[in-house]
């Protein structure tokens, strides 16, 4: 098969060293507007399947040619262009697979294009990161071994293995993104009804084995195609994953007006945002760089099986791969991300059509394949009075 990455950012470059070791890849083509940037990522992997090509995203006509040179196209560039690329995917009539974008309707946006990709004999999924993405794997492969789905509880969290305080947190993604999951309102089920919740509200503690307590709150997006998927459960909910205290110093900044998309300052008399000034301030601050990040995941789908209570949980720790200098956020992204394209590709996957990854995705050969990948995956069934 022959894919295309869009982006050579840390996501593209990072799916690409995946893709290029699979014996089924005959053919990569790294896009991105940034030349110098791909070509000097294409000499430290001294791949012969993998060329470089220019590309601005912006032009439809180019952004169509190359999407054309694929069987399948990862799409890791910003979420704005998710519905750009789904639209010229379907029409050239090659699959496609994004990073995922629930702020302002891009996933919605791909999702409504079933039809069309059915039409076209291709498949589109949308939302294949860790947060929607691995989360929606594991919870619709665990409510698939139950005959009666009743909960599914998700937490997630990006964090420094050795925190700094005083957030205790560094970022791997824009900062500009954090905020908006801490600003936007979090949509869970509970007791059977839609409801919005505050973020950074509702904090509990998980433990997690070399890390201790963590806390966990509601945050936006996380929950992201499930609550469409499983309607009729009595809860579902999303939390992210920090070190105690994270949270109530964010809510101070929330508290304080300081994240708002719409308050403003006058700076020599020209309208300055204030979540920018705070942005620009806190980024060189909170950037991740050489320091050693993990990913801890929780995955709990709770229910009934053969007349017995049972909750299939699932747990994931991964740490940055220092021989690689690669993330272990990137590690967990990018990898689920290349593994459901080659699933895609290769004919593991073969209805047509646009689907949330938890509908569509083999649960059990994407945890096989995420441990081939150092991303270890662990499920526990807990039956009887233990699922309770």
């Amino acid at each position: 098969m022959k894919v295309v990455v869009l982006g050579a950012g840390l996501m593209g470059k990072e799916a690409v060293r995946d893709l290029v070791k699979s014996d089924e890849v005959t053919a990569v083509y790294l896009a991105d507007q940034d030349v110098r940037k791909a070509e000097n990522f294409a000499d430290e992997l001294l791949s012969d399947k993998l060329s470089i090509l220019v590309l601005d995203a912006r032009n439809e006509l180019q952004l169509s040619e190359v999407i054309a040179l694929g069987d399948v196209v990862i799409n890791a560039l910003f979420y704005t262009f998710n519905e750009t690329v789904a639209k010229l995917a379907i029409a050239a009539g090659v699959h496609s697979v994004d990073l995922g974008g629930h702020i302002g309707g891009a996933t919605d946006a791909v999702l409504n294009m079933k039809e069309q990709a059915e039409a076209r004999g291709v498949t589109l999924i949308p939302d294949l990161g860790v947060a929607p993405g691995m989360i929606n794997i594991l919870a619709g492969y665990g409510a698939n071994k139950l005959d009666h789905v009743e909960s599914i509880r998700l937490f997630v969290g990006g964090v420094p293995v050795n925190p700094d305080p005083p957030f205790n947190y560094n970022i791997v993604f824009s900062l500009e993104g954090v905020f908006d999951h801490y600003t936007d309102s979090s949509r869970v089920i509970r007791d059977g009804k839609v409801l919005e919740l505050p973020s950074l509200s509702e904090i509990e503690t998980v433990y997690f084995e070399d890390f201790g307590n963590m806390e966990a709150f509601h945050t936006s997006g996380g929950t992201s195609t499930l609550i469409e998927s499983f309607p009729d459960v009595k809860t579902l909910e999303y939390k992210t994953l920090r070190y105690p205290g994270h949270a109530e110093k964010f809510q101070l900044l929330v508290d304080l007006g300081l994240l708002s998309r719409e308050s403003t300052i006058q700076v020599d008399g020209k309208p300055l945002r204030v979540r920018d000034v705070m942005r620009a301030h806190l980024t060189p601050q909170m950037l991740l760089g050489d320091k050693k990040d993990a990913v801890l995941l929780r995955v709990l789908v709770s229910g009934e099986a053969s007349g017995m209570p049972a909750t299939y949980e699932y747990n994931m720790t991964v740490t940055k791969d220092t021989d690689m200098n690669e993330t272990a956020m990137a590690l967990a992204t990018a990898n689920t991300i290349s593994v459901v394209a080659q699933m895609i590709g290769g004919g593991t996957i073969t209805k047509r059509g646009v689907y949330p990854p938890e509908s569509i995705v083999p649960g059990e050969l994407y945890i096989e394949e995420m441990g081939k990948r150092g991303v270890l995956i662990t499920e526990t069934i807990h039956t009887g009075e233990a699922a309770r």
